[in-house]
């Protein structure tokens, strides 16, 4: 079965029927370490495909970096919508990667993290502590690769951190 659909279907699970809430699926660690491993996996399986070519049209990937600190003194709010802008380019490096790669490999793998981080994306627009709907005028920071791996790197470093963190602070409000 599709990794996505296993997300939808988790998330679906955890929604009380009273409350279509999907701030159930955080109190569960071990799904965001699940995340993690697919993710180190994806990035591990891109890396032993052979001659992946470069693109001919760069990747624009966030930078995912972030300091404690700086994480610690932002509201859920505010982290989610960061996190969404990060998810947004991802998926759009995604799929426009996915039109310049033809390796069946490189192909599979772009697929699979596509329907990953559109999942995650999905599913961060459901949470919101604040009126109004998401609107994608975000810029967050940037930069072009023209390394297929990149993209693969970057999600990786997005789920271990922005997002595992983001999911720990809502279990600690969420989760009683």
């Amino acid at each position: 079965s599709p990794p996505g659909l296993l997300l939808l279907t988790s998330f679906l699970l955890h929604v009380k029927e009273d409350r279509a809430s999907p701030t159930r699926l955080v109190c569960d660690n071990r799904l965001i370490q699940k995340y993690i491993v697919e993710a180190k996996d994806m990035e591990k399986r891109v890396g032993q495909c052979q001659a992946l070519p470069a693109l001919s049209c760069p990747a624009v990937l966030p930078l995912v970096d972030f300091t404690f600190q700086q994480w610690k003194s932002k509201s859920n709010e505010t982290k989610r919508r960061e996190i969404l802008c990060d998810l947004a380019l991802l998926v759009g490096a995604a799929a426009g990667a996915q039109g310049q790669v033809s390796d069946e490999c490189g192909a599979r793998q772009l697929s699979q993290l596509y329907r990953h981080a559109n999942s995650f994306f999905l599913l961060l627009q459901t949470f919101s502590w604040e009126a109004g709907h998401w609107e994608p005028s975000c810029s967050p920071h940037s930069l072009e690769q023209t390394h297929i791996t990149s993209i693969f790197l970057t999600y990786r470093q997005l789920v271990q951190g922005k997002l595992r963190f983001f999911f720990y602070d809502l279990a600690k409000v969420l989760c009683k």
